[in-house]
């Protein structure tokens, strides 16, 4: 019995100190101790020491440990790991980790988190967004943009020109607004709200472009005489990347250029002649400046030993001889500006390229650096502010549209579709704040782009569709008063472009993850290839036995939480977020886990298969997503009112994250997944979707003036102007509200139950019956108006379809 009860006891401490983490020493020299018990109760023998002497001393002892275990180790793994290319090697060295690396290791550091600052925006970001931004709002009629004029009115062109509004990104000295990354975000949220023309053309020139190159690489001489320009609106910039051939591939773009010796304004000199065919380049049609991608070639050796020197990026003026822009693509009948570009051997200098001669090549480099902090603020961003504003419109829709004699928002059918937009909004909200937070902090989250990117612009898709369910026939018919169709249009573009969805999700999410966010699979790639610095083995040997002990860690842990259902985990708070917090510790765990085991399956071929990488991914994605969610309420002090929203919210994050789990272990590789199902799930998959009564509260909360619905939708386009429909109909949600006690007393007086239609007629029942005061009669004649303005849709002379013939080119709109 005392054996037995010795041997759980071992068991049991092994077991702590690897879900503990301890070092291998410390785990060691407790292992012993347990030993000297047991060798005092008479338990453990000679044997039994000899046995854990052999094991124990060979691994604590380095020299040894390296080159009897560790070096036949590393034979094998440069056998089963193939060595990264140069172009893998930038990619991944190009981006930082941040909290995604702390989800991805197994054991979320929750303080951590919450004591990332709260984003706040400056003085001078909060006027900008009260003003300039608010009367840009107030200038756009969405349906004269995107029927009538099929572009942005000139005055609006130049009203973004002369505030800066291209000019966010560009520091002050060279007179642009130099705004935080949330601050951006911001904007961009507010505009998308409105028009997504007017949000694309703010947010490309403030993402991947020339601005953003120009301030990281450019020469002194072209930031000089590029950055003030493109701050005062003189220079309209676009960056052409995407070809016809190469699109969520940017690394097989054909577009080259040769070094060669030619004339430019008089004189001889060493330049490139260049020749490309680009798609889909949006600010391509009105550009001043162009940012081109390509490959550049010396054949003739004029700058040095290589003939392929990679792909570079230069600056062309679009007045250039051979460059060609102008026209333009229709992408779902959304108006900002995007089309082609091309040119055939056009000669340049090499002056030219964003940072000049010595930048050759380097251009694959930059753009991956730059786009990971593009890519995580605009699309984001935009889908978030769009989400936000159908959230509210949609809850004051409901609210205000009547069947079957009452709201359709008390509907449980549509209660359902609500829950998940106004879910989508507090989340979608909180993610782009988190990331801009990591942005402003000095990061270049690549993994977390990635994640965000494919997230929100996926679930933006999927909350407008609902929206329209919601709004049927108002949705369908397009006009002045359609919040919805233009944006409903608009969705694929974004699911499209930075990146295709498809592509995000299935290669570049957890194929950059598992390689950035692993504490030790980018150390032991390095060092197992390092033949330089004398110290690969040793590295190697570091990384490897690191490894050894964090899967061996990760497999105790997620055994316990399975067991446990994660109950004993820790959590920074003990209310009704508590649950949350230790769940994520448990899947964490588990990916983690998953992550080695398919990498130690898989090898190399792990990239290959993207639909194991794109789960994997899944798991990282939602945890991302849920902590956010959760740093928000914290940020915003807890709000219990709120909870409804961080529930649903989390929970939706949560089933979505167990669901792709399941999915992973029904087909994990060699069989596995039955095994490891026992030890993750041992009672069965924990977690269900956000209940009917919980829709029922994020319903409520939408279509009922509070602080949490004003917390939903903050910073949104919400003035009551000429021709912001969604703000008329928040003051018509205001007088329907209003206006129903006194329907009521006009129904108890007149001794009949009225419908609530024909408010006007009721208005004037109740004034002849002596029971309304003009006031009142003022408001139920005020809130029909509103109330029919809301609920019908618009209807036009058959000529009025016909799109306005303007003389004027878009270019010279844009001038």
């Amino acid at each position: 019995m005392t054996t037995l009860l010795w041997i759980i006891a071992m068991i049991l401490v092994l077991g702590a100190l690897a879900y503990l983490r301890v070092s291998l020493l410390t785990a060691t020299i407790t292992a012993a101790v347990v030993m000297t018990a047991g060798w005092t109760l008479d338990v453990v023998g000679p044997i039994s020491w000899i046995v854990f002497l052999v094991v124990a001393l060979p691994l604590n002892i380095s020299a040894f440990r390296q080159n009897v275990i560790s070096r036949p180790l590393m034979k094998v793994y440069r056998g089963i790991m193939p060595e990264m290319s140069s172009t893998e090697k930038e990619a991944i060295e190009a981006g930082t980790t941040w909290w995604e690396a702390d989800l991805f290791a197994g054991n979320p550091n929750w303080k951590k988190l919450h004591n990332y600052p709260v984003a706040r925006l400056s003085a001078d970001e909060q006027a900008f967004l009260d003003g300039p931004v608010e009367e840009v709002c107030r200038m756009v009629n969405q349906h004269q943009v995107s029927h009538q004029l099929a572009d942005l009115p000139a005055e609006v062109w130049q009203y973004l020109k002369d505030h800066g509004f291209f000019a966010m990104i560009i520091k002050k000295k060279y007179g642009g607004l130099e705004y935080s990354a949330y601050a951006q975000s911001r904007v961009l949220q507010k505009l998308a709200g409105l028009s997504s023309e007017l949000a694309s053309t703010v947010g490309v020139p403030n993402s991947l472009g020339p601005g953003e190159l120009l301030q990281h690489y450019g020469t002194p001489e072209q930031q000089n005489h590029y950055l003030p320009r493109l701050a005062k609106g003189l220079e309209v910039p676009c960056f052409a990347l995407t070809s016809p051939e190469a699109g969520s591939d940017a690394g097989s773009i054909p577009d080259f250029g040769i070094v060669c010796k030619g004339q430019w304004e008089g004189e001889e000199v060493l330049g490139m002649k260049l020749t490309w065919n680009k798609r889909y380049i949006t600010l391509a049609p009105v550009a001043t400046v162009l940012g081109l991608a390509f490959k550049l070639r010396d054949p003739e050796h004029l700058l040095g030993d290589k003939e392929e020197l990679g792909i570079t990026c230069a600056l062309i003026p679009t007045d250039v001889e051979g460059v060609e822009t102008g026209r333009r693509h229709f992408p779902l009948n959304c108006m900002f500006q995007n089309g082609p570009t091309r040119g055939n051997e056009v000669f340049v200098p090499l002056s030219f390229i964003i940072g000049g001669p010595k930048m050759a090549g380097q251009g694959w480099r930059m753009l991956v650096e730059c786009l990971s902090v593009g890519r995580g603020i605009t699309l984001p961003s935009n889908s978030a502010g769009g989400v936000k504003t159908a959230a509210l419109a949609t809850g004051a829709y409901a609210r205000i549209r009547r069947q079957f004699k009452l709201p359709i928002g008390k509907l449980e059918g549509i209660e359902e579709p609500m829950a998940r937009i106004g879910g989508n909004a507090y989340l979608m909200d909180a993610v782009t704040t988190l990331t801009t937070t990591g942005i402003d902090l000095g990061e270049k989250p690549s993994v977390i782009s990635a994640i965000v990117k494919y997230h929100l612009t996926d679930r933006m898709q999927k909350c407008v569709i609902d929206a329209m369910d919601i709004h049927g026939g108002k949705g369908v018919c397009l006009g002045p008063n359609n919040y919805l169709g233009r944006g409903y249009q608009a969705a694929p573009i974004a699911i499209t472009v930075e990146g295709a969805n498809i592509l995000t999700r299935s290669m570049i999410i957890y194929g950059q993850g598992a390689i950035r966010c692993h504490p030790y699979v980018l150390a032991e790639m390095e060092s197992a290839f390092d033949t330089e610095s004398g110290q690969g083995l040793a590295n190697f040997d570091a990384a490897i036995f690191g490894h050894i002990g964090f899967a061996t860690s990760n497999f105790i842990r997620s055994f316990w939480l399975g067991l446990t259902s994660s109950r004993f985990s820790n959590a920074p708070y003990s209310d009704k977020t508590k649950r949350y917090y230790q769940q994520m510790n448990r899947f964490s765990a588990n990916l983690a886990l998953l992550s080695d085991l398919a990498m130690a399956t898989l090898g190399g071929n792990l990239k290959r298969k993207e639909r194991i990488s794109a789960r994997l991914g899944d798991l990282l994605s939602q945890l991302y997503l849920a902590s956010a969610t959760l740093k928000r309420y914290e940020d915003e002090g807890r709000q219990t009112d709120d909870l409804p929203l961080v529930q649903w919210a989390v929970e939706d994050a949560l089933y979505k994250l167990q669901a792709s789990l399941d999915d992973l272990l029904d087909n994990f590789p060699m069989g596995l997944g039955g095994a490891l199902r026992v030890v993750m799930f041992p009672f069965g998959r924990p977690l269900k979707r956000p209940s009917d009564v919980l829709d029922h509260k994020v319903a409520k909360i939408m279509q009922t003036p509070c602080e949490s619905r004003d917390r939903l939708g903050k910073g949104q386009f919400w003035t009551n102007s000429e021709h912001n429909a969604v703000g008329i109909q928040e003051q018509t949600l205001l007088d329907i509200i209003a206006s129903e006690p006194l329907h009521d007393k006009v129904c108890k007086a007149s001794g009949k139950r009225l419908p609530f239609m024909w408010l006007d007629k009721v208005a004037a029942e109740g004034k002849a019956l002596g029971v309304l005061s003009d006031d009142e009669v003022n408001l139920l004649e005020r809130a029909e108006i509103g109330r029919m303005k809301s609920i019908n849709v618009d209807d036009f002379d058959p000529a009025e379809l016909r799109p306005e013939v303007v003389s004027t080119t878009s270019q010279e709109r844009a001038a």
